[in-house]
């Protein structure tokens, strides 16, 4: 009895987990959200791809967003930034940070974002990177937008599309809004390029800060002197 029951049992579950997916709407499925053996939930969303229900965002990973003419579409930039790499200190990086802070108006093809661990492999319409030895960025709580301040004052010259001394003043508004939190930033910034510190501790004095930038931890001078020049300021 409880042998002829079992297969009846496997298949209803199929079938709920099979309307759970299709009753969703903007959201990720994986096999372990269905409660159904490993192997089953992997050929019910391969199947579901299969149909066009489902977008494979790669193994065991899938989105159920809105179907159009062209197929499923993708999920947002942000959404698959917090699929992959959810948590504090992930933010843009390269000209996708210095868009997302008005410093340019240039769009990547791809996203870039910086992860403080081993970045996962490249998706859709994001490329990551790694910052695996910044883990300040983590213990500091750091958001989206404050890691996106700290790649660009690393990158600077390299992803500005203003002037330096726009820039500056960019950040510095950003900075005595707090949109930037100057105290996470001054805590993340110990495990920060000697760069990165030499332009962050300037930025603070731009933004009359002189407190919090004295707690940066100070670089060797050959390095403040050549991190600063770009910056259009006085080492």
């Amino acid at each position: 009895m409880t042998t002829s029951l079992a297969p009846r049992r496997n298949f209803k579950g199929a079938a709920d987990s099979r309307r759970s997916v299709l009753a969703s709407r903007e959201r990720f499925w994986k096999p372990s959200d269905l409660a159904l053996p490993a192997s089953t939930a992997h050929h019910l969303l391969g199947e579901l791809e299969d149909r066009g229900e489902l977008r494979r965002v790669r193994r065991g990973l899938y989105w159920r967003g809105t179907r159009t003419p062209l197929g499923m579409a993708p999920p947002s930039t942000e959404r698959l930034v917090e699929a992959l790499a959810p948590g504090p200190g992930v933010g843009p990086a390269g000209l996708s940070a210095a868009n997302l802070l008005h410093l340019s108006t240039q769009i990547p093809r791809r996203a870039l974002v910086a992860v403080p661990e081993r970045a996962p492999s490249d998706t859709g319409s994001v490329a990551f990177v790694s910052r695996a030895a910044r883990n300040g960025r983590t213990t500091a709580g750091l958001s989206a937008v404050e890691v996106a301040a700290l790649e660009v004052l690393e990158a600077w010259q390299n992803v500005l599309e203003v002037t330096p001394t726009e820039a500056v003043a960019r950040l510095a508004d950003l900075l005595r809004s707090e949109s930037l939190r100057a105290d996470r930033m001054v805590r993340a910034s110990a495990t920060e390029p000697g760069r990165t510190r030499a332009r962050l501790a300037a930025l603070l004095t731009a933004a009359g800060m002189d407190d919090l930038a004295d707690r940066v931890p100070t670089p060797d001078p050959r390095t403040r002197r050549q991190a600063l020049a770009p910056l259009g300021v006085e080492a």
